[in-house]
């Protein structure tokens, strides 16, 4: 059984999916197995996988175009490793990305999930990080709150803990990180590694940052069901709160100036069950 189950989805990204799987086979610590889950890809994907899949080096899935938390869930489901770790087909693992986490993990044995910084390249070329950015170790659950802070591509987690949060929301077509960081904030202590162990690749057009621009609303949608799934401390809740009146004001002058009446709607919803 490996330590570390690797989990790689992927869809119609055959230009860069070899360079994302040879980042994983090429890691110092060898501890692990490699699952690609093919979320309906239509271009050659599969053709240009066929030589790690019948080498062995990969283990290889695939369905009906369902979004990468299903994607992500499905690897899940085939995997026997104690841990998990994801990797999206646009990224790369450093190489010694997976052997430091071990040792981390090995000197913080109580934790169950830990991340790490990362060295961002836009187009190719590098792209420095702004202050707003800052990755915390530690309770986190504040900083989380206001941002996406932890990079899925970056994370190892105790298969028990993502369980345990039910997976990846498949009803969260973006922020489905966001969302389950914030559940995972909200209880556990997360580890962090402060040096860059993964390259972040963006640019591109198939980014979903960059197809759906109102990923606020889905933000808005993880931190209205927080407040009803966690008991929160007065002064978690109150953060909480803030940052949906803060988020859902700039969304409903979005909505009103593209006349989106059921988003409006929606965020009026949110804003009312907070006593808005």
């Amino acid at each position: 059984m490996p330590f570390v189950s690797v989990i790689i989805p992927t869809f119609n990204r055959s230009s860069v999916i070899i360079r994302a799987i040879n980042s994983v086979l090429n890691q110092n610590n060898k501890d692990f197995e490699l699952i690609v889950v093919d979320d309906g890809s239509t271009d050659e994907t599969e053709l240009i996988l066929s030589p790690f899949i019948e080498s062995g080096k990969i283990k290889y899935f695939k369905h009906h175009n369902r979004g990468v938390s299903a994607a992500r869930n499905l690897g899940v489901a085939k995997a026997s490793g104690e841990w998990l770790a994801f990797l999206d087909s646009d990224d790369e693992w450093l190489p010694n990305k997976l052997q430091e986490q071990i040792d981390y993990l090995h000197q913080n044995s109580t934790l169950n999930i830990i991340y790490g910084q990362e060295i961002w390249l836009r187009n190719g070329k590098r792209v420095n990080q702004r202050a707003i950015h800052q990755k915390f170790g530690g309770w986190i659950f504040e900083k989380c709150i206001q941002q996406c802070l932890i990079a899925p591509s970056s994370v190892i987690i105790k298969a028990s803990l993502f369980h345990e949060m039910g997976g990846f929301d498949q009803e969260f077509i973006v922020c489905e990180d966001y969302d389950l960081w914030l559940k995972i904030s909200s209880l556990y202590e997360v580890g962090y590694i402060s040096n860059p162990i993964i390259i972040k690749h963006g640019g591109h057009d198939d980014q979903l940052s960059t197809k759906y621009v109102a990923m606020d609303m889905w933000r808005l949608r993880s931190l209205s069901r927080i407040l009803m799934i966690r008991n929160l401390s007065a002064e978690d809740k109150e953060n909480v709160i803030e940052t949906i009146k803060r988020k859902g004001s700039i969304l409903k002058q979005g909505y009103l100036k593209h006349e989106n009446a059921k988003g409006f709607e929606e965020v009026e919803k949110i804003l009312q069950q907070i006593n808005y």
